[in-house]
């Protein structure tokens, strides 16, 4: 394709893994696996270069389906207990975004809740924002309101706090502070799969309960368990405080 050089003087032009991402097709960082292994043409050329730039006028198929920039959606979800935060495992009965009805839109998930949590999620089809939510880089920070089935020692904190090694990696929180009795505030930065469990299992003690509270200056405030509402510029910008 000669048109690179056109294109990197055109300021409306826009990189092609960024563009997917804001298509909806997957996050940025999955678009650009997709685009090096060589499922998306551009104006009917195979492009493998995720930096490659493009044109309001490019034609782009990803898969040989076409693929065009869609209004974003951003909502706010209290996922119930029981609900599964990912589509992909086969033997999920129960998935949060049937609990998001939108016609002709598909949400996906910014980072997870295990099927025994509860609490905020957040569902977009923009993958950019879904990248900035979820990346570590990013330091967007999730609060937690955790019950035990028994006291964390002031020892088991410090662990917590100084980091484990737990299934072959390296896990901390960020913060825990005791609320009263057996409920406790963890602060997470990474969203590894089942960190706060996996921290307060590794301490001796169980979780009784675990609900997201917010992700980053957001939080999930009166919204009913099961409910969703649509987040405003505002709150958008509140998801992506860092703290």
């Amino acid at each position: 394709m000669d048109k690179q050089n056109k294109l990197d003087a055109d300021e409306s032009s826009m990189r092609l893994d960024s563009f997917l991402g804001k298509a909806g097709v997957a996050s940025r960082r999955s678009s650009a696996d997709i685009i090096r292994s060589g499922r998306v043409h551009v104006n009917g050329s195979k492009v493998t270069e995720p930096g490659f730039r493009i044109a309001d006028t490019d034609k782009v198929q990803v898969d040989s389906k076409e693929v065009s920039l869609q209004k974003k959606y951003y909502v706010m979800l209290n996922k119930p207990v029981g609900y599964y935060s990912t589509a992909s495992d086969p033997h999920a009965d129960k998935l949060v975004i049937d609990l998001v009805d939108i016609p002709g839109v598909r949400l996906y998930t910014a980072g997870r809740l295990d099927r025994d949590s509860e609490g905020l999620i957040i569902l977009t089809n923009d993958g950019d924002y879904a990248a900035k939510l979820t990346h570590p880089k990013h330091g967007i920070l999730k609060r937690y309101e955790v019950t035990t089935d028994r006291p964390l020692s002031s020892a088991a904190i410090q662990e917590m706090k100084q980091g484990i090694i737990s299934e072959g990696e390296s896990i901390r929180a960020k913060d825990v502070k005791l609320l009263r009795g057996l409920d406790y505030i963890f602060i997470m930065g990474e969203g590894k799969k089942r960190e706060v469990r996996r921290l307060v299992h590794n301490s001796g003690a169980n979780i009784n309960r675990l609900k997201r509270v917010a992700v980053g200056g957001l939080n999930i405030g009166p919204l009913p368990s099961g409910k969703w509402r649509f987040l405003d510029e505002n709150d958008i910008k509140l998801s992506l405080r860092q703290s």
